[in-house]
């Protein structure tokens, strides 16, 4: 299975951010980071909806393989 792009975290203040987990900074959306989110369900959802783009990129370059596929 192949690691998926984007997660949540909980900040010391009590917002949450959507980060990438290859570099830890927070995710780019509209031009703007993903930080200060009110709630967890909201950034839940973010995430998942950046990881289903992120997905849907590597696939289009090749750049995925299911488990169990050849290289």
């Amino acid at each position: 299975m192949a690691t998926l792009r984007y997660d949540v975290r909980r900040e010391p203040d009590g917002t949450w951010t959507v980060f990438d987990v290859f570099t830890g900074l927070p995710a780019i959306v509209a031009g703007h980071p993903s930080v200060d989110l009110p709630d967890m369900e909201y950034a839940e959802e973010l995430a998942a909806i950046l990881n289903a783009d992120d997905l849907k990129q590597r696939l289009s370059h090749g750049r995925f393989h299911p488990e169990g596929s050849p290289d």
